[in-house]
């Protein structure tokens, strides 16, 4: 099934954005590890929606149900089964779709696919609505991995040609913290006050605006990976591509490398503190597809928000001619924004899953947690 991800931790996500409710299994966390349910709902509201003035007006509480899996406020060994309620949805804001498709949506591929069947409320199952379950899942494994001296921290990097400064080459949780509780998941305010405007700008215009996130996992050793096809790299981009809107990811300097000589991409290395690192991290950590003991760094490339106010061409599949439609309802005009903590919780869940699989002993469950 499309929508199931890992080896040993197994998550699968379900439900559609103007259905009941949206959900996931979690499979495979070890038993006896505490959850902080108050931790975890925070982690939540950074992703909920309606929270800001560049967010979308559609008001969700995004608070997690636990219909199994954890007793007394520890995993207990079962699988997980954890709901979101939807209830501020509006689905005759999408009558019509299903004939004349939104460009650059999915509704007309899912009509392709799954036929009068198909749910394009909101962008059903294809609808950004589905990171919130992929954030408990997330919010659960950065938990577990935090514990064990894990940590992981984004930010938005770039709103439209409007960035933010980049991680240094040793984030910290600290800055990770502090990222997190601002009003923009910035690192520099007055970068965070561009954004702001071009968000709004773009909105005012009826348009919607693309941007990056910056991810930064820290604390993990050397090692840890495969080389070819099941590499770090790997295994974090097809999970990050589960995450809607996504259009590209680059590992460390990327596609700047590809302007570089080898001179200038290849991180010397150097003896700090006792250990092997190097002076520059343009690798972003991962060397061979596997961990060299640096912060691993990608940065993620969002779309512009497809559902914008301006009236666009399409068709009607039903007569089979050009058209033209004007998209209404509430829309973010710039998903990036709310992106931020979805692409924490994909790191997490592939970093927890790979130290699983490998059987790494700071993951192990021990009878004293």
């Amino acid at each position: 099934m499309s929508s199931e991800y890992g080896k040993m931790l197994k998550i699968s996500v379900f439900g559609q954005s103007h259905g009941k409710a949206v959900g996931v299994n979690i499979d495979g966390l070890p038993a006896g590890e505490e959850i902080d349910e108050e931790k975890l709902c925070a982690f939540m509201q950074r992703r909920a929606p309606g929270k800001n003035a560049v967010s979308t007006e559609r008001k969700e509480e995004d608070a997690p149900i636990f219909l199994s899996g954890i007793v007394n406020g520890r995993t207990c060994g079962s699988p997980i089964c954890a709901i979101i309620e939807n209830k501020d949805v509006r689905p005759a804001d999408y009558e019509g779709f299903a004939v004349t498709p939104r460009p650059g949506h999915a509704d007309y591929t899912a009509v392709v696919k799954y036929g009068k069947g198909a749910d394009v409320r909101g962008g059903g199952h294809f609808s950004g609505r589905l990171t919130a379950p992929i954030c408990i899942a997330g919010g659960l494994a950065k938990q577990i991995l935090e514990r064990r001296g894990i940590y992981i921290g984004a930010h938005l990097a770039s709103v439209g040609n409007e960035k933010d400064d980049a991680f240094p080459i040793y984030p910290t949780k600290e800055l990770f913290e502090e990222i997190e509780n601002k009003p923009l998941p910035v690192i520099n305010g007055e970068s965070g006050e561009r954004m702001t405007e071009a968000i709004k700008s773009a909105a005012a215009q009826l348009d919607s605006v693309g941007g990056t996130v910056e991810c930064a996992v820290i604390g993990v050793k050397a090692g840890v990976g495969s080389p070819m096809f099941d590499g770090l790299e790997n295994r974090i981009a097809a999970a990050v591509f589960g995450i809607p809107a996504v259009k590209g990811i680059e590992f460390g300097a990327g596609f700047e490398s590809s302007k570089m000589f080898g001179s200038e991409n290849n991180d010397a290395f150097e003896i700090k503190d006792g250990k092997v690192a190097t002076k520059t991290n343009n690798c972003g950590g991962i060397l061979g597809g596997i961990s060299n003991g640096m912060p691993i760094v990608f940065r993620v490339a969002f779309k512009p928000t497809p559902s914008i106010g301006k009236e666009q061409k399409t068709v009607d599949l039903e007569t089979v001619t050009d058209t033209v439609i004007t998209v209404k309802g509430r829309h973010d005009p710039c998903v990036a924004v709310r992106a931020v903590p979805a692409v924490e919780a994909i790191a997490a869940i592939v970093m927890l899953d790979i130290l699983l699989e490998e059987n790494d002993g700071i993951i192990r469950n021990q009878e004293e947690n």
